[in-house]
Parts: C-alpha cells; sequence; structure tokens
C-alpha cells in the first residue's frame, strides 16, 4: 500500500473566518449555484493554562466546524465561488484551556479514573449547556428548530439564499444553532424541547426528511435496564412532533436510520452497548461502551408505520453486521402475494466493528503502537460493502413482537463499495440505481478517490489522483434533466502534496472533472455536508 502526505488534514488549525473569493478553474454548470455547508473538526489538540497539550483521542472527536462555499454563477461571467470556515466550539475550547480535561461524554476519551461515577453521571447532566463539540451533520431549515416549511423571507433585490436557520447535530439528542452566513454558534437545544418524552441521550445524527413534505423522522434512546426507543416525526409546517411508535430493545450505537413512503425503518444493529446501556456513564465515552462484536447476536429490523398511527407494525432479524450509514429505502410489492409489501434497504455494510477503532488519530496518523494492525489485515475488515435487505410482507398479519426473517439481497465485494454514500435527493423513498461515496481501494492510509456504484450492473466507475483524498459528495441535479444521474457531484478534495484543498466539481455520469475552486490551506477532513439551491435542499438528509 502507498501512503501519501494527509496528516495535514488531520491536524490543522486553517480557518478562514471572513470570506474570500477563490480561483475558479474550468466550468461549474449554473444550477450548482448556492451554498455548500460542510462540517467536520479542525483539529484535535490545545494547548492548556497549565501548559500542557490536550489532545482528542478519535476523529469523531476533534473541534467542530463548519465550512461554508457560496456558488454564484452570473449571467455573464464565469462562476465565483466565495469560502469561509470557523471553528463553533468556544466554549468547549475555552472549558480545555481552563481545565485540562472535559466534563461531558465523548466519543471515545478515555475516562478519568481518579473521578467517580457518581460525580461523571453529574458532570453528563450539569455540564455548560453551549460547552458541546457538536458538528457530525447539517440541516439546513430544520423542522422544530426554528423554521417552518412556507414561511421564507421575501427576496432582496431579486436574491434570497433560502435558508433562515442551520443547525449541526451529533449522535446525540442535542443540536447547536449556527448563524446560517457567520457561521457563529448560537446556542445548545434538546430533543425535549421538540417533545417531553424524548429525553434519552442518543439518537441518530442522521435524520431522515420526507422528500415531499420535509417532514423530519428520527429516533430518541432512553438507557435503562429496559431501554426504549422512540420513533418520532417532527411537522416541517407547524413544527410540532409526535411519537409514531415506543418499543424496548437492547441499546446500541446507531448513526441513521431508513424511510420509506409508509414507514421509517431503524435497524438496531450489532454496535451493542454493555450492561444496558450504563457503560456509557461508567466509560464517559461511546466507543469503549460498546460491547465486543459478537456473530452470534442477530441484528433487529424495527418497522414503523408513519402514515396511519398504527406504530410498531413488523420486526425482521438478519445476520449480524455494523452499519454507519443507510442509504435509501423503498416499498414494492411482494413477489409471492402482490397484495402485500416488501421494504428494501440499502447501506453500507461492515462485517464487525474494527472500523470504529481505525479512527483514533494514533491508528489513522500511524503513530501508535497498533497503527501497523491497521495498515495491514485489520485495514481489510474495516472496508464497507454495499449492500441490499428485503424485509418480505411488512404488512402481514403477524404480531409486530414476532421477529421475521430478513433476507440479504446483495452484498457487493468491497472494492467496488464506499463510504459516506449520497444519491440523486429525488429518488429518497423510491427505487434507484446510482449510489457516490467516497473509495478507500487500499492505495492510501486514508480514502482514495470518489465512486460511483450501479446497483442495476453491480459495478463501479472511480474518480482518484494520487495523493488527492476526497470529502463525500453532494450530488446536484440538473433541473433540466431526465436521468437519474444527470447532474453534478461536490466535493472537498486535500491536494496532500502541496497542502492545500479545492471544491471539486464532477459530471456525476462519467465522473469526469468540470471545475474546481481552489482553497488557500488545508480544509480539514470532514463528514457531511449539504447543499442549498434554488429554495431546495440537495442532501438525503436534514
Amino acid at each position: 500500500m502507498d501512503s501519501w502526505p494527509n496528516d495535514c488534514g488531520f491536524d490543522t488549525d486553517f480557518e478562514q473566518p471572513t470570506p474570500v473569493q477563490l480561483v475558479v478553474k474550468g466550468d461549474i454548470p449554473d444550477y450548482a449555484a448556492g451554498v455548500l455547508y460542510r462540517t467536520g473538526p479542525v483539529g484535535y489538540k490545545v494547548n492548556t493554562n497549565a501548559g500542557e497539550t490536550w489532545s482528542a483521542k478519535h476523529w469523531f472527536d476533534g473541534f467542530s466546524a463548519v465550512h461554508r462555499f457560496q456558488i454564484d454563477c452570473p449571467e455573464n461571467g464565469p462562476a465565483q465561488v466565495t469560502y469561509r470556515s470557523r471553528r463553533i466550539v468556544d466554549e468547549y475550547l475555552e472549558l480545555v484551556r481552563t481545565t485540562g480535561k472535559l466534563n461531558s461524554i465523548t466519543f471515545a476519551a478515555k475516562r478519568d479514573p481518579c473521578k467517580s461515577v457518581f460525580n461523571k453521571v453529574l458532570s453528563m447532566f450539569y455540564a455548560k449547556r453551549n460547552a458541546k463539540n457538536v458538528g457530525v451533520t447539517l440541516s439546513i431549515n430544520m423542522p422544530g428548530g426554528g423554521y417552518k416549511k412556507n414561511s421564507e423571507k421575501p427576496a432582496v433585490n431579486g436574491h434570497s439564499s433560502g435558508i433562515e436557520t442551520l443547525h449541526t447535530k451529533t449522535d446525540a439528542t442535542f443540536f447547536k444553532k449556527i448563524d446560517p452566513e457567520t457561521l457563529e454558534p448560537e446556542g445548545i437545544a434538546f430533543q425535549a424541547k421538540l417533545h417531553p418524552d424524548l429525553k434519552g441521550p442518543f439518537s441518530a445524527a442522521h435524520a431522515k426528511s420526507d422528500p415531499v413534505t420535509g417532514d423530519m423522522f428520527n429516533f430518541n434512546l432512553e438507557i435503562a435496564y429496559n431501554s426504549t426507543y422512540r420513533v418520532f416525526c417532527t411537522n416541517a409546517v407547524t413544527g410540532e412532533t409526535e411519537i409514531l411508535a415506543t418499543f424496548h430493545a437492547r441499546p446500541a450505537y446507531i448513526h441513521s436510520l431508513f424511510l420509506t413512503e409508509n414507514y421509517v425503518v431503524l435497524c438496531v444493529w450489532n454496535s451493542f452497548v454493555k450492561w444496558a446501556g450504563i457503560s456509557v456513564l461508567y466509560e464517559q465515552n461511546v466507543a469503549d461502551a460498546i460491547a465486543p462484536f459478537d456473530p452470534s447476536q442477530k441484528a433487529s429490523w424495527y418497522v414503523v408505520d408513519r402514515r396511519h398511527g398504527k406504530g410498531l407494525v413488523a420486526t425482521y432479524d438478519s445476520n449480524p453486521f455494523f452499519s454507519f450509514h443507510s442509504i435509501n429505502a423503498w416499498e414494492e410489492p411482494s413477489a409471492s402475494d402482490p397484495s402485500k409489501t416488501d421494504i428494501i434497504t440499502e447501506l453500507s455494510l461492515y462485517d464487525n466493528i474494527d472500523v470504529i477503532h481505525r479512527f483514533y488519530y494514533d491508528n489513522i496518523k500511524s503513530m501508535g503502537p497498533g497503527a501497523k494492525d491497521y495498515a495491514g489485515k485489520k485495514r481489510e475488515s474495516c472496508l464497507p460493502s454495499q449492500a441490499q435487505f428485503r424485509l418480505p410482507s411488512v404488512d402481514s398479519t403477524v404480531s409486530s413482537s414476532t421477529h421475521l426473517p430478513a433476507e440479504l439481497i446483495f452484498k457487493a465485494d468491497k472494492s467496488i463499495s464506499m463510504e459516506l454514500p449520497t444519491i440523486n435527493p429525488s429518488y429518497l423513498t423510491r427505487r434507484h440505481r446510482f449510489v457516490y461515496g467516497t473509495a478507500d481501494r487500499l492505495k492510501s492510509s486514508f480514502m482514495d478517490g470518489i465512486v460511483k456504484f450501479d446497483n442495476k450492473t453491480q459495478r463501479s466507475i472511480f474518480w482518484e489522483i494520487e495523493s488527492h483524498t476526497p470529502g463525500e459528495p453532494i450530488f446536484v441535479a440538473d433541473p433540466k434533466g431526465e436521468a437519474e444521474d444527470d447532474g453534478v457531484l461536490l466535493s472537498v478534495v486535500l491536494d496532500g502534496q502541496n497542502e492545500k484543498s479545492y471544491l471539486l466539481v464532477l459530471d456525476a455520469k462519467d465522473l469526469k472533472e468540470l471545475g474546481r475552486a481552489e482553497v488557500g490551506g488545508p480544509v480539514a477532513f470532514g463528514f457531511h455536508g449539504a447543499h442549498k439551491a434554488s429554495g431546495r435542499v440537495y442532501a438525503g438528509d436534514i
């Protein structure tokens, strides 16, 4: 395996708090005009007042920031791109500088053995509300976050971004409000504000939104001896939240869920939390609280009706696996009985939970004693496979407490699969053909290309340049196009040799470069993004 320089994508303090004009090369189609937000960590070290250096241990615990690319396409002239970025953890950083430690649950920071479990539990609930690191996913105009559909402010001089609110989210039940223009953090809110029953500490960073109504769907996990999942919907017009189903199941770390036209599907896959969830409070982080992968334990799929108030309507079991990201789900008539409905789900599937540990900084930066393992055979176990499952006969008369078998439709080879998957958002909740994401073909120590996977042929094509590391591609559809892949992909790419990044624009059909906008420094490797153009959010999650 070759290794190219990419440490500057992790260990960087590069920020651009004031907007700067970028150099644009090539062409950017006019329908891509709008705002692209990206989120992820900018650095992970801070000098404390005691003269020491505090460091986060895991990539997911780096210091959250938001990046903003404003894309303008004048009628008479070339495209223009303006860039700015800002860390959104002011109080969090100040807490670390002054105390040299944290007093809240993280993804992977090791607990302080000198503190009692009782004090740790107290700190979980009484830490400063704004001193939280929240920056995995982004929501533009999030229902329940101060925005209501059809209430957009009138355009000024014929121009309007259509962006009224911006929030960052993580796998906890709080979210942070961000100024959409300046990127300054404005405060923290909790899901209990949406509904008093949403009092558990964990949720999915990837909520799902109805592509027609904009309604938001997610779950809330309350940890106890008999842990409780609550699947809920927040109405985009009224801002009101309804609990769709409440059920008990084994607590697990779940990053995303599935949405079809009539159902919400929550898969409790094999990232189970030890000691009925209490281990999170003891370990004070998620990674250490997750039990070792047990191949004898089934993954469970819970299907919730979202139209007719029927609650939990079906439950399925499948062979064990782990996943970060669902891709899509849709309904189709059952092959055995057309009067019944099957649900097809698609996701990036892992054979175990090794990938969680791969993303410790010591491993991805090749610094620690275990790094060699993650550059060798264990690295291959950290690669995902494109996979689809069938949940047959959802509307059968079988009790929802009876666990039916889920069917694995296919599991693609890892060499043609991806992470950070996205699709044309027009195809959410219905059958689609193409998926786009970041490729890891073991040519470097991190992501090494962008991949387009074809569900019909189960083949992939790639964009890749040696020493260039891309982030999640966001699909922007051509409004005049007719085919599913008529559009462009937007990805932020780090040139590891020059230690500078650029916004890349690819033709979604063949992954040929159309244009790029060059940034004056290294944009840190991030997680997710959202694009807003012509009054619409171009992203599958809100």
